[in-house]
């Protein structure tokens, strides 16, 4: 999400409003270049205010940072587990399954609450970002300073991201049936990479709102989904589409 450079210069902008357009831009330079590539005469730019000003409101460039990263890291934080305490307090109309992997076939394997949770968590995720896309992209900056306030902070926000995701996998997987840690462990990754990878293919699409990208995986989803019969019988390779055997 582009934010249009300012010919406002500072005169007649209150202090906040001042801040509130810096942080935007600071924003979307670093969830954009990352943090090492990030220019701060660009954010400058983008306000039309002069690098002294900048430096004069948060300081160096790892303060700077961490007054974007904090409000961003918290949000996320905060919309995400509600995402999942409302999945977790849903209604369901089946009981999990203990029957083993291959209840998985049956279309009462999960549970409409544990099965609906993944797209409550995108829906906020969606929705916490709206207006500043680029921002996610902060707490997995790799370019920190090691030592930094900044970073530290980072890996907090990262740390308890994947323990909600763990948790939800993990969660998930039960609910279908399923015990095996490794493939608790595989499901977390592969979800934590297909975010980002929506949340890339969303920054690209600026015209696709919270609800549509919702919208667009809930049909993403059911495709997936009308796969896993074929993959759960037996395991055998030759069951999977395409697969040989």
């Amino acid at each position: 999400m582009a934010t249009p450079p300012s010919r406002a210069g500072t005169k007649g902008v209150p202090r906040a409003r001042r801040e509130e357009q810096l942080l935007a831009a600071a924003t979307e330079e670093f969830g954009s270049r990352g943090y090492a590539a990030a220019s701060l005469p660009a954010v400058a730019a983008r306000v039309g205010v002069t690098k002294t000003l900048l430096h004069q409101y948060f300081g160096a460039k790892q303060d700077l940072y961490l007054a974007c990263l904090t409000p961003v890291g918290d949000r996320l934080v905060a919309v995400m587990r509600a995402a999942v305490a409302e999945g977790a307090a849903a209604p369901s109309a089946a009981a999990p399954s203990a029957a083993g992997p291959s209840a998985a076939a049956s279309s009462a394997a999960a549970p409409p609450a544990a099965a609906g949770t993944p797209l409550l968590v995108l829906r906020a995720i969606f929705t916490a970002l709206e207006g500043r896309r680029e921002a996610w992209f902060l707490v997995y900056e790799t370019s920190l300073p090691p030592d930094s306030e900044a970073a530290r902070r980072a890996a907090e926000y990262r740390a308890a991201v994947n323990r909600l995701a763990a948790d939800g996998t993990a969660g998930l997987l039960a609910a279908a049936g399923y015990a095996d840690p490794l493939d608790a462990d595989a499901l977390n990754h592969v979800w934590q990479g297909l975010v980002a990878t929506l949340v890339r293919w969303w920054i690209k699409h600026p015209d696709q709102s919270p609800d549509a990208m919702a919208r667009r995986c809930a049909r993403l989803f059911a495709v997936a989904a009308a796969l896993a019969p074929a993959a759960a019988q037996g395991d055998v390779p030759g069951n999977l589409p395409g697969g040989a055997g």
